[in-house]
């Protein structure tokens, strides 16, 4: 079993090496002149057991195109397998036609990495999940709701909790946390006028004196977590915090949950930290190491890795 890492999140895949006690693979991934990738693996991975740690966030395209073609070098260099581990899936918000002669990209990039030699993908909380159909390989989707709910647990445990999801959208999704919490679920009915602008239009459930948790899978602008807050908090709420698998946050999105009623926006490592996150003092972020670490022993070792949702 070797672990390889490329350029987008480095902190985590040596914190997942660690987790593992595993050096990660001498590998150089640099640019030419042009800005084109060149990759070269310097040790022998001849029938290896291989994992590409590499999440296609931001700039998602260089970075996509830096996993591929570690995928090919692992390929012609005869590793036996190869598993692409994308803490964060970058395109997985286009996995449908939107409207007229638009594409599904998310299908494009699963036709890609496995073109370019990826026999199985290990990521976390796909934005849709359909997308595990866009592959002939096995995908295994990890959920960060059991590190979210040791944290909650752990933070709030005397706190009179209510789980909300930030749209309809995500109510699988936290309800399955309310589950695991023994607690109860509300919802925002919003209505989104255009990409990356909501309204909050009302919240289906008794807020009233109760500690409200959001909970999704993306954050990007910031808008609709910070417009839930809101209307959360003018429902009655005593206080409203956020937990979020993937913080994208885009352009002023920090700044504007820096200001927002959010009391903590708590994201995971799947998509490294900007300097801006880290001074922020409502943000912070929890470690997925020791859970993908723990799949990819699982996957080594071809023993169940459904055990690790519970």
């Amino acid at each position: 079993m070797k672990i390889v890492a490329c350029n987008s999140n480095l902190p985590l895949a040596r914190a997942v090496a660690q987790e593992l006690r595993l050096p990660l693979c001498k590998v150089s991934v640099r640019r030419f002149a042009d800005a084109e990738v060149f990759v070269e693996i310097q040790e022998n991975v001849r029938g290896e057991d291989v994992f590409v740690i590499q999440s296609t966030c931001s700039p998602t395209n260089d970075n996509l195109m830096e996993l591929l073609i570690m995928l090919d070098a692992l390929r012609r260099g005869s590793a036996r397998r190869v598993t692409a581990v994308m803490p964060y899936f970058g395109y997985a918000r286009q996995d449908r036609k939107s409207g007229p002669r638009t594409p599904i990209s998310a299908k494009l990039v699963a036709n890609l990495l496995v073109e370019a030699g990826a026999n199985r993908i290990l990521t976390m909380d796909l934005h849709a999940m359909q997308i595990q159909g866009f592959f002939d390989i096995p995908v295994d989707n990890l959920y960060a709701a059991p590190l979210f709910k040791r944290d909650i647990i752990a933070r709030h445990q005397n706190e009179n909790l209510m789980i909300v999801s930030p749209d309809v959208g995500g109510v699988v999704r936290a309800r399955q946390l309310a589950q695991r919490l023994n607690t109860d679920l509300a919802i925002i009915d919003k209505r989104r006028e255009r990409a990356g602008v909501s309204e909050v239009m009302n919240v289906i459930g008794d807020v009233a004196g109760r500690y409200c948790i959001l909970v999704d899978d993306i954050v990007d602008s910031g808008g609709s977590l910070c417009n839930a807050a809101e209307a959360l908090m003018k429902h009655g709420a005593i206080g409203v915090e956020a937990y979020v698998t993937h913080g994208v946050l885009t352009g002023t999105a920090v700044e504007r949950i820096t200001a927002s009623p959010l009391k903590m926006l708590t994201l995971t490592d799947s998509i490294p930290a900007t300097d801006a996150m880290e001074e922020s003092p409502n943000i912070r972020q929890i470690s997925t190491a020791n859970l993908l670490a723990r799949a990819m022993s699982a996957v080594a070792d071809e023993s169940s890795v459904s055990s690790l949702f519970d």
